[in-house]
């Protein structure tokens, strides 16, 4: 700067000093370049990397940063990193990496500060084979030491899914921020490896609300809701205030569980901390509600989400669909055309559960027959399952099973089992034996199979059917996957499987049970008495 005192004006040296003022306006900005252009003052290349910084602090007038570097006779390392900045900042990273090799060329050596863009530039791409170049430039020119280039290159790893070397880098750095940690648990959890991915979080010297948030999110989208359930009310313990990401989760893991009191309580956190009801988070509550069986919470939610997207819609068409109210949920799907919201391949599959449920043959036809020239969505065998599901239930098996035979894709045990699930229903002995088979040399055949086989032949009274196949499935210890039931009770999600038998307050439960079964039994005998005495 002495330097540039003594060639230049002390008015050109006051105007610069302006350009330290964060909160300059575009005018003002333009009146400073104005004056350092008709000084002569902006051919310096000091000044000149000041008033292009500057220009690129503005979203709106990044391009006039572009096109004064464009016009800098003498460009600087500065300025080349101001301009790789400007358009990593804009989400631009192909242009933010021709920047940077244009800089090579014209024999400029990049910095740690160069580097720090330009890999973010890499994570925004994706990219690990060009990560894996800039790591070689970083340590052949001595860069690695630096934190904001050490936990970039730890990021970029963990983004590309290569944790083993995230892990090591980050294990061999000294430095590391809390966003190259949580960058490293993400990568394990979209790598499946859920357990490295809570003992990282659990020995990271500091955690934030990102942290928690993407621990908990991931649990929930690895299908480990108590767990994240568990971990979001020790969150809350932590003293941290649950952002968006964490929400959604939780509620994730409430509508799985069904845990509608922890669930109402984070609606209730949402409302009493003002947050936007924004699609996202609008989805997931109307969905947690649905699953915990409150469907008029979830049409409320709904209507209350003031921009609704496909998303929106398709949970809660499914959701009316699953709680019996076809119809509703038909005349949900028409008001969303009406509403030009495009219906996606998930959409269509409620959709079309909906018809099949209420038995509407022609309007399920016609849905599926126009998913591909009215949405440009081909069906797929969920969609056709869904439609042989339909015809099965209307009694059509010969239409069913012929739609079988006329599919374009090999149909999987969704379709076939839609098939003898209808044969069950009708009666149909030799079309089920047929698909048994079928499913049989497709090897997909499972306990549930042999168990609707089974029924078929019982209501066909057909016993020594049922024998046979009841015999085949104990010699090939073929069992049917056992279901399970989940109840809420004080806060506490409790899990009763199909055949489990749990110590736990066992006699309690089964002394519950008896009392309702004879409480039900004098309720039907005293309702059975008094339809006699009306007759």
């Amino acid at each position: 700067m002495t330097c540039f005192a003594s060639k230049y004006s002390k008015s050109s040296q006051r105007i610069l000093s302006l350009l330290d003022d964060q909160c300059l306006t575009i005018t003002k900005l333009k009146q400073i370049q104005s004056h350092l252009t008709v000084s002569g003052t902006l051919s310096d290349p000091f000044a000149a990397g000041k008033i292009i910084a500057s220009f690129a602090c503005h979203p709106t007038h990044s391009s006039h940063s572009y096109q004064l570097f464009i016009g800098s006779p003498r460009r600087t390392a500065y300025m080349w990193n101001t301009m790789i900045k400007v358009f990593t900042e804009k989400n631009e990273p192909t242009k933010a990496l021709s920047f940077y090799k244009h800089m090579l060329a014209h024999g400029f050596f990049p910095n740690n500060y160069t580097f720090s863009f330009t890999i973010r530039a890499s994570v925004d791409l994706t990219d690990l084979s060009l990560g894996l170049m800039l790591h070689a430039q970083v340590v052949k020119l001595g860069w690695e030491s630096y934190d904001f280039v050490q936990n970039g290159l730890i990021h970029l790893y963990a983004i590309c899914n290569a944790t083993s070397a995230s892990r090591q880098l980050l294990d061999e750095s000294f430095s590391v921020d809390v966003v190259a940690w949580t960058a490293v648990i993400n990568g394990c959890l979209k790598c499946g490896q859920v357990e490295v991915a809570r003992h990282l979080f659990d020995v990271m010297p500091r955690r934030n609300e990102v942290s928690w948030g993407a621990m908990i999110t991931g649990y929930a989208q690895m299908g480990f809701f108590k767990e994240a359930l568990e971990l979001f009310n020790d969150m809350l313990v932590a003293g941290f205030g649950p952002h968006h990401a964490c929400i959604v989760g939780a509620l994730t893991a409430c509508a799985f569980l069904g845990a509608l009191d922890q669930g109402r309580w984070v609606h209730a956190y949402v409302d009493r901390n003002g947050m936007e009801l924004d699609t996202k988070l609008g989805t997931a509550l109307v969905e947690m509600y649905a699953k915990c069986g409150c469907i008029e919470m979830a049409i409320w939610v709904f209507e209350k989400i003031p921009c609704k997207d496909v998303f929106a819609f398709t949970s809660l068409i499914s959701a009316l669909s699953n709680h019996g109210l076809s119809a509703s949920a038909i005349q949900l799907f028409r008001r969303m055309q009406k509403e030009e919201v495009t219906p996606n391949g998930v959409t269509l599959i409620c959709v079309l559960s909906a018809c099949s449920r209420m038995g509407l043959v022609e309007e399920g036809l016609g849905i599926f027959r126009s998913m591909q020239s009215l949405y440009g969505i081909e069906p797929g065998t969920e969609h056709y399952g869904c439609l042989i599901d339909l015809l099965g239930r209307a009694g059509l098996l010969k239409e069913a099973e012929l739609l079988v035979k006329q599919m374009p894709k090999e149909p999987d045990s969704y379709v076939l089992g839609a098939l003898l699930n209808a044969c069950r229903v009708h009666g149909n002995l030799e079309m089920g034996e047929a698909m048994v088979e079928r499913i049989m040399q497709l090897s997909m055949a499972h306990g549930g199979v042999r168990t609707l086989l089974s029924n078929i032949y019982a209501s066909s009274e057909q016993w020594e059917g049922v024998e046979k196949t009841r015999k085949e499935m104990e010699e090939n210890k073929v069992r049917k996957t056992p279901g399970c039931s989940l109840i809420e009770l004080d806060g506490v999600v409790h899990e009763f499987g199909a055949g489990q038998q749990s110590p736990v307050e066992k006699e309690e439960v089964m002394s519950s049970l008896l009392r309702m079964d004879k409480h039900l039994k004098s309720f039907w005998l005293d309702n059975d008495q008094s339809v006699r005495l009306t007759s």
